[in-house]
């Protein structure tokens, strides 16, 4: 190629690059002036200006995912359901919140103060029948947790009874409260025994003992039946054994009480207090005197800053102490030993009541339902060393459930719950006359 051709194409070059400039510097122009006709338009015409039908439809959202979907309608759900949503959460979270406290107090250990050298120094006084399932079991279980246990004995029958069960901290405390002289006695000596330094073993430091509280459980096996079939005899023996003798050691042991800031612990079955039902006189008589002096006795106490807690205990399942018992017994006088009249107004009624409680397990010692005994040693542990514990605590199978029904619940509705119907006296009163006529017949034949 000459140098004439080569500067021919360079001067073509620079014209096209001129070119493409120009070219260029329009489109841009035109840009702008149709970017600014547009946005004029858009200012001046309605946003809504063509018909429905002219519009271009709007593009399709993508898909979404299963889980997404479920969740949007979950979230649409709550939208619309926002009062439901609340006490739904409501209920969940104070359940969850409930049962979890409980699963933690059922399951954390529970064991008493030591003393400094490792010895026992806590001492908890259980006045019940050493017999009795119910103060055996509390004993035993104070025992395994650490306390000093000692049980009230009124002669030596009982003390040989404590005896029996082999545990060096499970003691009798000899106390008859029929003889004053001697209760004052047991007492100077049980109050210079927590007084008194010990020593553990061999090389340890002395350590004094510590009242830590008195368990009252007065006998739970009640008679039962129609007023008039119980004789005075009975009434003045129950009253005698489970309300004068409770009083009377809760006075006997009111000083040491008072000096140790010790609580007091009145266990007594609720199930039948709380219904009330009949012919079952003696028990709701006995409970209500007791809880009257319970009640009484926290008022005072509690001037002193002394706890008096009240256990409403429900049914229990005891196999493992003794026999599957409960609590409430309907354990009394048979019907064919009451007298004719008693038995025909009465006799009907209490056996239809006996059945329906022993199907529902409520006054039955046949019965296997029933609450745990642990469920009660937790709790007596609970109220024995908390530092402000309940007034009442409600243990046991039907506690809470029947007290709620007993306060609420119209009498004569619980009446047809345990099959107590009415009795018409004619119907009662006609095979009477009718024997009375045949028994006088035979007299004037025999004449």
């Amino acid at each position: 190629m000459t140098s004439d051709d080569q500067h021919f194409l360079d001067v073509l070059a620079e014209y096209s690059s001129d070119i493409r400039h120009f070219t260029g510097n329009i489109w841009d122009a035109s840009d702008r002036h149709f970017a600014s006709v547009a946005s004029y338009i858009k200012r001046s015409v309605p946003e809504n200006w063509l018909p429905e039908y002219a519009r271009p439809a709007p593009p399709s959202p993508p898909p979404l995912p299963a889980s997404a979907t479920y969740v949007h309608r979950l979230q649409d759900w709550v939208s619309r359901n926002r009062a439901l949503t609340a006490a739904i959460a409501a209920f969940f979270g104070t359940g969850g919140y409930l049962l979890m406290r409980e699963r933690r107090k059922h399951t954390r250990k529970r064991r008493a103060r030591r003393a400094s050298n490792g010895a026992r120094r806590e001492v908890i006084v259980v006045a019940g029948p050493p017999c009795s399932p119910m103060t055996k079991s509390i004993s035993l279980d104070l025992e395994r947790r650490g306390f000093i246990v000692y049980i009230v004995c009124s002669d030596v029958e009982e003390e040989q009874q404590v005896h029996g069960e082999s545990r060096v901290d499970v003691r009798p405390l000899h106390l008859d409260v029929s003889n004053v002289l001697g209760t004052q006695e047991a007492m100077e000596r049980f109050n210079n025994l927590l007084l008194r330094p010990h020593i553990a073993f061999s090389g340890a430091s002395p350590h004094n003992l510590h009242f830590g509280g008195l368990v009252l459980v007065p006998d739970l096996v009640f008679p039962s039946g129609p007023i008039e079939t119980i004789a005075p005899e009975l009434w003045s023996d129950a009253l005698n054994a489970k309300v004068l003798n409770t009083v009377a050691v809760a006075q006997a042991f009111l000083p040491t009480i008072c000096e140790f800031k010790a609580r007091v612990l009145m266990l007594t079955p609720s199930i039948v207090a709380s219904l009330r039902p009949p012919f079952h006189s003696v028990e709701t008589t006995i409970v209500s005197a007791l809880e009257g002096f319970t009640a009484s006795l926290r008022g005072e106490l509690g001037t002193l800053g002394i706890d008096v807690c009240q256990f409403k205990l429900g049914t229990f399942d005891c196999s493992s102490v003794g026999g599957k018992q409960h609590l409430q017994s309907i354990a009394g006088p048979k019907t064919n030993l009451w007298p004719t009249t008693a038995r025909a107004l009465y006799a009907a009624n209490y056996v239809n009541q006996s059945r329906v409680a022993r199907s529902r397990g409520l006054f039955s010692q046949s019965s296997s339902t029933g609450s745990s005994l642990r469920e009660l040693h937790n709790a007596v542990f609970d109220a024995l060393t908390q530092k402000h514990p309940r007034r009442v605590w409600r243990v046991g199978r039907g506690s809470v459930t029947y007290d709620i029904v007993g306060n609420w619940v119209p009498g004569g509705l619980v009446g047809m719950m345990l099959g107590i119907q009415r009795v018409s006296l004619n119907e009662v009163a006609a095979p009477q006359l009718e024997d009375s006529v045949q028994s006088w017949e035979k007299v004037e034949t025999t004449v």
